[in-house]
């Protein structure tokens, strides 16, 4: 029979050490979640039994984490959460045998060296909101099923060909041109939101992908897509399209975001989208000449027999 789980949750007490603070040896989960540490309690390190440790929010700089490196007996954590802290670099996670989360989001790191050190253990990684400007030190992890890298400085899509089991894979908000997804068959769900590409290919490979979000690029031309065939939200708007292209042969596509484009006619959307007509529930075109047809509604829902949401509008 399991032992319970032993759960200390102080999320926002705003404490500035843990000297009032009873921690229990048997302790399984340490939430520290908004609070004020600048520095961690070495009774934290004798918490053997610790699986999941949050500090999250708080003041911890690279000097302050540098301890965890040393404390053997929490080698059996399997989530370590140092969101939005002041981090320089990728702390030592060296001890961790058996990592399932790692989060250093929301901090300064400028590098992911030090990665290579983290357990090939790790499911899912995060490093959003960071200084990050090269994909290095991740092949090893061949577990991964989430990788964030959104809000960084990276110019190219690399080293990612041995994420065979990768789920979801978020670089929204950097600063790629090209799309080199090295082969990723597994993933479902990519943005490349706020970017610089000005083309779709790349993704033809990518056959398991439901979800993929590129708005807020320089893309003139929808390509690339008609192999997706698990498709089912599809987001491009804010780009540089004149029509709707290569989407004929997705029957599953129920989410289809075009707003902010350029589509001059509503004329040929029912042969561009006739894979999905019956499945379609929404779609985005607003800010698009066509919008401002006297029929542009009549005429989406027309097309669309089982449409639920036209633009911000809820179709009763």
């Amino acid at each position: 029979m399991e032992e319970p789980e032993k759960v200390l949750d102080l999320s926002s007490f705003q404490l500035h050490d843990l000297d009032s603070v009873e921690l229990p040896p048997d302790l399984t989960e340490l939430d520290l979640t908004a609070n004020r540490l600048t520095s961690l309690d070495p009774r934290i390190g004798r918490l053997s039994s610790l699986k999941k440790l949050s500090l999250r929010q708080n003041l911890i700089d690279d000097a302050a984490v540098e301890p965890l490196s040393h404390w053997d007996a929490l080698s059996g954590l399997e989530e370590l959460v140092l969101r939005d802290n002041k981090l320089m670099k990728i702390p030592d996670a060296s001890i961790f045998k058996r990592l399932l989360i790692f989060d250093v989001s929301f901090n300064e790191i400028s590098s992911l060296s030090g990665v290579s050190k983290v357990s090939n253990t790790l499911k899912e990684l995060y490093v959003s909101k960071n200084e990050v400007t090269k994909i290095e030190e991740i092949d090893h992890l061949v577990e991964l099923q989430m990788l964030e890298l959104g809000s960084n400085r990276l110019r190219v899509m690399e080293n990612l060909h041995n994420f065979t089991k990768l789920q979801e894979l978020w670089l929204g908000r950097n600063r790629i041109k090209q799309v080199n997804l090295c082969g990723l068959k597994c993933v479902k769900k990519i943005s490349l939101q706020s970017n610089r590409l000005t083309s779709m290919a790349g993704f033809e490979e990518c056959i398991a992908l439901e979800e993929l979000y590129l708005s807020h690029n320089g893309i003139a031309k929808m390509e690339g897509l008609s192999t997706l065939v698990n498709l089912r939200v599809l987001d491009v708007s804010s780009n540089k399209l004149k029509s709707i292209d290569d989407i004929q042969t997705l029957t599953r596509l129920d989410d289809l975001w075009l707003n902010d484009n350029q589509i001059e006619s509503l004329d040929s959307i029912a042969e561009a989208v006739s894979g999905s007509r019956e499945k379609l529930t929404t779609i985005y075109l607003e800010n698009n000449p066509c919008a401002k047809s006297p029929s542009y509604t009549a005429t989406l829902k027309q097309i669309f027999p089982n449409i639920q949401q036209i633009d911000s509008e809820i179709i009763a």
